[in-house]
């Protein structure tokens, strides 16, 4: 799975984890114009990611900011000690952190951690990393389309209703080609981050996906992109 200049891969460098990028920009912690990407090449720590329901509790983080383990469990059906123990378990590995602010009595904030988290090329990657790295795509692209249907059916009378882009499309690069494609990507998502001292109040987290793939065998013609709010061709 990927995650943005955060977490995001280039070509086969494979995805990021969870909105880890984009949570740091909600929850107000300053990010640089531009991170050194990070290859998670630990399988302990792909392992950890790739749980479940650490996954969701990621995307938790990501989508509403900080929470305490008590927050996620109601909100992802879960009891507090198993989400204790997952955040423990994703802060061990460098994905999430204690907010430092106060609560009410030990009650613990958390937030995901910001960073160009980027996962080595499949050729480089073990079986058993491949079968990690497998499960961990799996439940990624599911729980996105999920969330994207979601708050799709929910935004009818919400005035970003019509702000759900997405493009499909087909375009004939070398290997060279789709990796610059890869990284001109991430600048531009860097370009768009700041602080939120430097957000308008009418900003909404926007959640971003780059999802591309070479074809087995070459076509016989070049395929323009479709870009926009549902349009497809072929």
């Amino acid at each position: 799975m990927a995650q943005e200049p955060g977490t995001t891969d280039s070509a086969e460098a494979g995805r990021t984890s969870p909105d880890l990028e984009k949570a740091g920009r909600a929850q107000g912690k300053p990010i640089e114009a531009a991170r050194a990407p990070i290859e998670l090449s630990d399988l302990a720590a792909l392992k950890a990611l790739a749980q479940p329901r650490r996954q969701r509790m990621l995307q938790h983080l990501a989508v509403h900011g900080p929470a305490t383990s008590a927050t996620l469990a109601r909100a992802l059906g879960l009891n507090t000690g198993a989400t204790s123990y997952h955040l423990r378990e994703l802060a061990r590995y460098g994905f999430v952190e204690e907010t430092g602010a106060a609560g009410h009595g030990r009650e613990r904030w958390w937030r995901a951690i910001p960073g160009d988290r980027r996962f080595p090329p499949r050729s480089r990657q073990s079986t058993e990393m491949r079968l990690v790295m497998d499960e961990l795509n799996h439940h990624a692209y599911a729980a996105d389309l999920e969330l994207f249907e979601q708050l799709q059916r929910d935004a009818v009378d919400d005035p970003w209703a019509d702000a759900f882009p997405y493009s499909r499309g087909t375009i004939r690069l070398t290997l060279p080609e789709l990796q610059e494609f890869f990284e001109e990507y991430i600048a531009l998502l860097n370009r768009y981050k700041r602080p939120e001292a430097d957000t308008p109040a009418d900003a909404r987290t926007v959640l971003t996906r780059f999802f591309a793939f070479p074809t087995q065998t070459h076509a016989t013609g070049d395929s323009t992109p479709d870009n926009g709010r549902g349009a497809e061709t072929s």
